[in-house]
């Protein structure tokens, strides 16, 4: 199936700053030159955060990770969990078609959709807090037929609670998850024929239930304040190596910067790798139009750039931006 980016597009995107924190963590996991691994994370994330998949969202992603616009893309086009159309304000429903749901009733699911919210997939609902999809098997076959909406899986399905829970969503109520026909998880429908002392002083419904309640976030865009930031690959020599690095950051110094760029016009920044087109728009406006301000950096002024480029922090000194400028002058 040949996916391609919406026509219709927003200017600009940005992560929320809990977001970017997020993203920049993220980031962290991988060496010294691999910081393009973390691009399913980031593209999830911004995913989460607007809805959908943007093309300015990919676009940020792809500089802040080093990537060219075109690998980016790539990656976003090729899985189908990024969705690259706008989808519902209040929930992007997808139903799964696959074989035991098909039995189990996923047609008739799949009809309350094209009723209640659009005649075709990827389709906005008239008042456009809704929209949906038939998805391959979302590994729920015991419960089926089932559908996940937002974050959740909602399993046992008829197509009258179905229908009942998009009114739900559309009053702004946010329906339990899991089970909807009384089943505890996936046991047999008449109960437990085993184990039955596992029936004795358990919750009334199951763990992951309990955990999609107690978070709230099921339809919810994530703004990244939900839990708190926890890095726990960076573990202690993280710790240290930040520790040591703070002295340098403290004695950051904001380099030399023109107004304009010189008579002979700007120059073309991106050849030095790591830098995009918006990148480069950020230097020309903090100041930076030519390759020898950049290569005459020290490594204080080297840190400032580090700390001061919005979105893109250590960019500089991780791509050797000052090398790189050296080498195109010929002076490397």
């Amino acid at each position: 199936m040949l996916r391609r980016l919406h026509l219709d597009q927003p200017k600009s995107f940005a992560f929320t700053p809990a977001n970017l924190a997020w993203a920049e963590a993220q980031i962290t996991k991988y060496p010294e030159g691999r910081q393009a691994s973390a691009i399913i994370p980031l593209l999830w994330r911004a995913q989460e955060q607007e809805g959908w998949l943007t093309r300015p969202a990919i676009e940020t992603i792809a500089e802040m990770l080093g990537m060219a616009y075109i690998r980016a893309l790539e990656v976003a086009s090729f899985y189908f969990m990024f969705q690259l159309q706008p989808v519902g304000s209040v929930a992007h429903i997808q139903v799964c078609g696959t074989t035991s749901c098909m039995i189990c009733g996923a047609e008739d699911l799949v009809a309350v959709c094209r009723e209640k919210i659009a005649p075709k997939p990827h389709e906005l609902s008239a008042d456009g807090k809704f929209s949906w999809e038939e998805v391959e098997c979302l590994g729920a076959c015991s419960n089926a037929p089932m559908a996940q909406i937002g974050k959740d899986y909602f399993e046992d399905l008829t197509a009258e609670r179905f229908g009942e829970m998009i009114d739900q969503l559309a009053r702004g109520e946010v329906p339990n998850a899991g089970p909807q026909n009384g089943r505890y998880a996936s046991e047999p429908i008449g109960g437990l024929t085993s184990l039955t002392a596992h029936e004795k002083g358990r919750a009334k419904t199951n763990a992951s239930v309990e955990l999609a309640v107690s978070i709230g976030d099921m339809v919810k865009r994530i703004d990244g304040s939900e839990v708190p930031l926890i890095t726990p690959w960076q573990g202690k020599a993280a710790a240290s190596k930040r520790k040591k690095a703070a002295p340098k950051a403290a004695g950051a110094k904001k380099p030399r910067t023109l107004k304009s760029a010189r008579k002979s016009g700007a120059e073309d920044l991106k050849k030095i790798t790591g830098i995009g087109p918006k990148l480069e728009i950020l230097l020309n406006e903090t100041g930076f139009f030519h390759f020898d301000q950049i290569a005459k950096w020290s490594d204080q002024e080297c840190a400032w750039v580090d700390q001061n480029l919005k979105g893109h922090p250590g960019r500089a000194s991780r791509d050797k931006w000052v090398e790189q400028a050296k080498a195109l002058l010929g002076d490397g």
